[in-house]
């Protein structure tokens, strides 16, 4: 029985240690969002052709394990992308704008168009982001979503709480950009 506890304990020990550190890139435990306090809910590598690309970071107030919860809630959030390559804004934009539209219907595409364009917009004038960049999305509570590359704000805020749902939907949504992404990201 004491070995069942003790492999248990060393278990959880391992799990934890590992939770701030993904395919070698560090993950900070907590992170400030719009004077919120927000705690890493999961983390997991995005690979793309055998090719690792990010190490993709999920923040909330409190964990939570349900996709749905955490994309009907308006509570502050972020998405943290470490990366693990070089990438072209090209490659960022078309990455985003694909997993948004995976998510979306037509008729809710449609209604974050303009919003979709101001994303694109932001991460064309980044250029492309360097191996060992992160890119932040912000989530705030009163509906506005914040870019920025190593921690320099992006362009401008862009509006819209059904662009918050779409955009996170890319990593979380029913067809996530990475299955085994989604699951990391949701703490498994």
């Amino acid at each position: 029985m004491k070995r069942f506890v003790l492999a248990g304990l060393l278990a959880l020990a391992l799990g934890s240690a590992s939770a701030a550190e993904v395919a070698g890139v560090r993950v900070e435990d907590t992170v400030k969002v719009g004077g919120t306090d927000l705690v890493l809910n999961g983390a997991g590598k995005r690979t793309r052709l055998m090719f690792d690309v990010y190490v993709a970071a999920l923040y909330l107030p409190a964990k939570k394990a349900a996709a749905d919860d955490i994309l009907a809630s308006p509570a502050p959030s972020r998405v943290s992308l470490t990366l693990m390559r070089e990438i072209s804004a090209d490659q960022l934009v078309e990455a985003l704008v694909d997993g948004v539209r995976a998510n979306t219907t037509p008729g809710e595409l449609e209604k974050i168009k303009s919003q979709l364009e101001a994303l694109e917009g932001t991460m064309r004038a980044i250029g492309g982001a360097k191996k060992g960049d992160v890119v932040t999305i912000d989530f705030l509570a009163d509906g506005n979503t914040a870019v920025a590359l190593n921690g320099k704000p992006q362009g401008k805020p862009i509006p819209g709480a059904d662009f918050q749902r779409a955009l996170l939907s890319v990593w979380l949504g029913g067809k996530p950009v990475q299955a085994d992404l989604k699951k990391a990201m949701l703490g498994g």
